[in-house]
């Protein structure tokens, strides 16, 4: 069974920064791409921001959506293999629940695709709020 449990959100004001982690648990392949989706505002679709695709050959690739890109940057500690989203420059409308999730397509699961591969593994999700 795969685990994920987000930390880190907080209400914070504009301009300001929040690091967010996932804890996972379970089976995690060492090439499984992460990812972090944010829900704004709730009950509407989760969108990609960012994600992280390790390579053999020790490399990793990343992608961000357009609104993320140059203010936030996903990472991995890679001896726990722990995904990270740093986000600076904090805006309100970056306000929302943040997920992070993994590589899969477990039955049953809601399964999003971001930078050319399907996510089905997630968290409960953390709340962000960023007040101008």
């Amino acid at each position: 069974v795969v685990t994920l449990v987000e930390s880190g959100g907080g209400s914070v004001q504009a301009g300001d920064s929040l690091k967010l982690s996932c804890k996972m648990t379970g089976y995690i392949g060492d090439l499984d791409c992460l990812a972090w989706f944010r829900q704004t505002p709730p009950g509407h679709e989760r969108e990609g921001g960012a994600s992280l695709c390790p390579r053999r050959s020790g490399n990793e690739d990343t992608l961000y959506a357009n609104s993320v890109k140059g203010r936030f940057t996903v990472s991995r500690d890679k001896s726990t293999n722990t995904p990270f989203l740093e986000m600076n420059s904090l805006k309100p409308e970056d306000s929302g629940i943040y997920y992070c999730a993994d590589e899969g397509t477990p039955h049953g699961s809601l399964l999003l695709k971001f930078g050319g591969k399907y996510v089905g593994y997630w968290g409960q999700g953390t709340q962000v709020t960023v007040s101008s």
